[in-house]
């Protein structure tokens, strides 16, 4: 009766470390690009909403949202892929297309009008959506969520990024700055 006891507490025992070493085996710090990522010029993607002024033409300035190809269609020139331009290429880009046939010499400036959302899931008092603000933490978004709940590891998490192209994920600590489009898990803490 004792041995099958003893046995039984070693097999408990077992188990609570195979689940333990099976959390860790699926643990993956960030990459060092997923840091550089942050300090990097914002590059545009679906979701992000611009507001083009092409100088003395008020036609043309307006607000314009990349669509889910990558584009914004513009009056006038049509398709403008904006897909991982920073602003600086999407207002050469327009003033390009703008002086084949259009005006001589466009003076076009762009400014974020709404970047692209974040998504917070996991242990938090509300996944889901929500905007995303210039300078925002992991802990902002968290905050936003409505909190951690009570069951959540309150000391890092996992941040999916798309980087030129690739998705990455990493787990990062909670005064990590966040990026428009990130999509942050709060993990279950274990005890």
């Amino acid at each position: 009766m004792l041995l099958a006891r003893a046995r039984q507490a070693i097999i408990a025992i077992a188990a609570v470390t195979m689940a333990v070493l099976s959390g860790c085996s699926s643990y993956k710090p960030a990459p060092k690009v997923f840091h550089e990522a942050t300090i990097q010029p914002y590059r545009l993607d679906s979701g992000d909403r611009l507001r083009v002024t092409v100088f003395e033409q008020a036609s043309l300035s307006n607000s314009y949202t990349v669509d889910q190809a990558g584009y914004i269609a513009f009056p006038l020139i049509g398709q403008v892929a904006a897909r991982g331009q920073t602003l600086p290429q999407m207002e050469g880009a327009i003033a390009q297309k703008l002086r084949q046939g259009y005006l001589r010499d466009p003076d076009v400036t762009i400014e974020m009008d709404r970047y692209r959302s974040i998504f917070v899931m996991g242990e938090v008092g509300q996944p889901g959506q929500y905007s995303y603000v210039p300078g925002m933490t992991v802990q902002n978004a968290i905050a936003v969520a409505g909190g951690f709940s009570s069951r959540a590891n309150q000391r890092d998490v996992d941040v999916t990024r798309k980087i030129n192209a690739d998705i990455v994920t990493g787990r990062v600590p909670i005064t990590d700055p966040l990026l428009a489009g990130d999509t942050i898990y709060v993990r279950e803490r274990l005890f």
